[in-house]
């Protein structure tokens, strides 16, 4: 905290005060970390992506082998963007690595997809998925219609984008609480699995590996299905500077929480398979609720309840730390100063938050949930592998860096091999126009960089609108906490 020697000491006293006003707080302790971790990474995934894995690997045990590696690599990864997280100690997640250790221009072109593309999906596609079981019930027997299923996801939006405008203790209790919730709806699936097992259900392990895919892009595709269930892991890196004691709980956070849903995933998948042959599975629109009508019977409604539950508490940690992209984005000079800014009483980046839910809603409007998925999986994992590349490069280059946590370097550099593969696979093996748009988005920009970031060429009215909203939304210029 600065302090300025002034003849009145109640000026003092007032300057303090204010510069306190204007710092985000350390609210997040070992057990929020570990639950905004888990509680993002549980979502309409693992109740939605088997079915999807399936029909691109072809076989259950093909399945299982692929979400199994899915949870190595989302740990390989963890483990490699905690060794980042204890060098560079700054909020941002892949923006604030991606500027520190390749400059500007990458990192704005990180920024400006991932606030206007990338992390709005990932809050559009989880809040439809919320909104398809949370209607389900009413429309028992047929279909739910899209209006009604788009106006629940929008709501949902607005619902998450109040909470968390309002307090950072209000939005991560939630996620604590939801994390339970959700933990305790897999066990009942895990549970009910082992029952089957043992009553002798294990007509679909019998020629496991039949019928299993090999192609390069049917793997690829298939590991952006599963990993869209282990997204998340990288969340706690964007919240940096709100963590207690960031240098032991980010490492000891990702250790507790990445293996605990891994072997949940795997468990609940063998449940599934137990219940269900693979025909069953690909032919389900719910792969949850099948399984509940299958062992649950009339309680079938816990499953959709608990399916509602755990999506909403998941985009709730996507629209989290995807606000905070987009306020660090901006505080760096890579997005308008309005949204670089907390609000002076509830200490939150409200003008982020605001931008987020906004670009979320227009996204939810024509987007279907397998499509962007792929579309955020492709851009992220381009992303995630130059995040890696820039560790290798400091843990290469400048190995005398301080670090409190340091990973082998056998870790990043197989992440980042992974990363290359799920990329260029899809492109190569199974080739789509969407992802020629992904591209052309990224490098569109550079349009942008150079008279916006790199030569500052911002108009008059720019400046007095930002003054208005300022007023408007109370907010004001906050400052980093890298302590």
């Amino acid at each position: 905290m600065r302090q300025r020697r002034t003849n009145s000491p109640g000026s003092t006293v007032q300057l303090n005060e204010r510069t306190e006003i204007l710092r985000l707080k350390r609210e997040i302790g070992l057990t929020s970390a570990v639950s905004l971790i888990a509680g993002t990474m549980i979502g309409s995934g693992i109740f939605m992506s088997p079915e999807w894995v399936l029909r691109n690997i072809g076989s259950p045990a093909g399945s299982l082998i692929i979400w199994a590696a899915c949870g190595l690599l989302a740990t390989f990864g963890a483990l490699s963007y905690a060794e980042l997280g204890t060098i560079i100690k700054e909020s941002g997640g892949e923006y604030i690595y991606i500027l520190r250790n390749f400059g500007s221009l990458p990192a704005f072109l990180f920024a400006y997809t991932s606030v206007i593309v990338v992390r709005p999906a990932g809050v559009a596609a989880v809040s439809l998925s919320f909104a398809e079981y949370a209607v389900a019930p009413f429309y028992p027997g047929c279909s739910s219609p899209q209006v009604v299923v788009k106006c629940t996801a929008a709501a949902c939006i607005l619902l998450l984008s109040l909470v968390n405008c309002l307090s950072v203790r209000l939005a991560t209790s939630l996620m604590n609480i939801f994390t339970v919730a959700k933990l305790l709806a897999l066990l009942v699936i895990v549970v009910g699995g082992v029952v089957l097992l043992a009553n002798g259900q294990t007509q679909s392990f019998q020629n496991a590996f039949q019928n299993t895919r090999s192609g390069a892009g049917a793997i690829g595709i298939a590991f952006y299905q599963g990993l869209w269930s282990f997204d998340g892991w990288n969340n706690l890196n964007y919240v940096t500077e709100e963590i207690k004691k960031p240098e032991v709980n980010l490492p000891k956070a990702m250790m507790i929480a990445i293996p605990l849903v891994t072997c949940f995933y795997l468990l609940v998948n063998v449940s599934y398979f137990a219940a269900m042959s693979p025909a069953e599975l690909l032919s389900s629109g719910a792969v949850a609720i099948t399984w509940g009508n299958k062992v649950l019977g009339n309680w079938v409604w816990l499953i959709s309840l608990a399916v509602a539950l755990s999506s909403f508490g998941s985009a709730n940690g996507t629209f989290f730390s995807g606000g905070r992209m987009c306020y660090i984005a901006a505080r760096e000079g890579h997005m308008p100063d309005i949204l670089s800014m907390a609000h002076v009483q509830c200490l939150t980046p409200s003008p982020a938050l605001i931008f987020t839910s906004v670009v979320s809603l227009i996204m939810i409007i024509p987007g279907s949930f397998s499509q962007i998925v792929n579309l955020f999986s492709f851009t992220a994992w381009l992303f995630y592998g130059t995040t890696i590349a820039g560790l290798l490069y400091l843990k290469i280059k400048k190995p005398e860096l301080p670090s409190s946590y340091k990973v082998p370097i056998i870790i990043p550099i197989l992440f980042l091999v992974a990363s290359i593969y799920l990329v260029l696979a899809p492109i190569i093996d199974q080739p789509q126009i969407e992802f020629l748009y992904v591209i052309l988005f990224i490098f569109s920009g550079i349009l942008f960089y150079f008279p916006l970031v790199r030569y500052k060429l911002h108009p008059t009215f720019l400046r007095k609108f930002t003054l208005h909203l300022q007023l408007l939304l109370e907010v004001a210029p906050t400052e980093k906490d890298v302590n």
